[in-house]
């Protein structure tokens, strides 16, 4: 399952994230972990020291790899150069799985032991200041964007991406490529206003958004998040000791965490659990090609001088029975 933390700043978006990662791993799932924020701090939330963290290979700085691993023998591609952040994937892509070798997650991901299992994580990189005025950072988020766009992810596989905070987590048709959005919210009208925007983007392709209330103290503050997101609030998850003690770079064993928090955690996972029967690769598919033809028109084919709507193939259809000839 592909699933994002979405949120505003400071809402607890990559402690939860960070959080449901370790309760994944606790299980012996396999997981992938992404950071995608601007602000790049799920390798610290994950236990790493800030100074490791920081030398995490950047994968908006490994494009051109990226690119040309996914490209493959696809006859409507020429060239890495002419692919952008919504190439759909065709007949002789390379395809990827969670759980396999391969020369992206070679260049891109580092295992990282949590809780006596591991994880691979993947940072898109800091926005720096050699990006400012010259860059955007959503030219970093779409290497998430291609490797979403040709991962072929099982039942009990996950991908977790903890997305930049506010609304630029609708910038592109990122937010389309997960089967289900945690959109965690505080108990205040600051926490939950994003949430009416997040649901009209969400509605229009078909996003299941549910809302983890964090920070909650009292029913008072379930009663006011239930009010104001009505049957969108999935789980709330209180105040938590083991999460101020990680905070202060004081890890407890995750076995640790309070118990109410742990179900929390469960509550979100059964959530995504149960999206998999309910997976539209048609839709998926689809959804790629209409964002590619947005970006193609808007700026692509004027920067790679090639007419990139002929890079899909209209009868390609990602899902599990096209792996064997990728």
């Amino acid at each position: 399952m592909k699933i994002a933390f979405v949120g505003k700043g400071g809402s607890g978006k990559t402690t939860l994230s960070s959080l449901f990662v370790r309760h994944l791993v606790a299980t012996g799932a396999p997981v992938v972990a992404v950071d995608a924020d601007i602000n790049q701090h799920l390798g610290s939330a994950l236990g790493l020291d800030e100074a490791v963290a920081a030398e995490l290979p950047a994968m908006g700085e490994r494009l051109p790899l990226i690119k040309d691993y996914l490209r493959g023998s696809n006859p409507r591609i020429a060239s890495a150069e002419e692919m952008i952040k919504t190439t759909p994937p065709g007949e002789g892509s390379r395809l990827l799985r969670v759980c396999e070798d391969n020369p992206v997650y070679d260049a891109c991901a580092r295992p990282v032991e949590v809780d006596g299992g591991t994880v691979r994580l993947m940072v898109t990189g800091p926005f720096t200041e050699a990006d400012l005025g010259v860059a955007c950072y959503h030219s970093k988020t779409g290497a998430v964007e291609l490797y979403l766009n040709h991962l072929v992810d099982g039942p009990e596989e996950y991908v977790v991406v903890d997305m930049t905070a506010g609304s630029d987590s609708f910038a592109s048709g990122l937010f389309t490529r997960f089967d289900i959005t945690f959109l965690v919210a505080e108990p205040t009208r600051k926490g939950v206003s994003v949430h009416r925007q997040y649901r009209e983007y969400a509605r229009d392709f078909g996003v299941t958004l549910k809302v983890v209330g964090n920070k909650v103290q009292s029913q008072d503050d379930i009663d006011f998040l239930r009010a104001a997101v009505g049957d969108d609030l999935l789980v709330t998850v209180g105040q938590s000791d083991w999460v101020r003690a990680m905070e202060k770079g004081r890890p407890r064993p995750f076995e640790l965490l309070e118990d109410v928090n742990h179900r929390s955690l469960q509550v979100l996972r059964s959530a995504a659990d149960a999206t998999y029967e309910l997976r539209d690769w048609e839709r998926f598919t689809r959804q790629m090609a209409h964002f590619h033809l947005k970006n193609a028109h808007a700026w692509g084919n004027e920067r790679t001088g090639a007419d990139l709507a002929a890079q899909i193939d209209p009868g390609f259809v990602l899902n599990e029975s096209v792996l064997p000839t990728a």
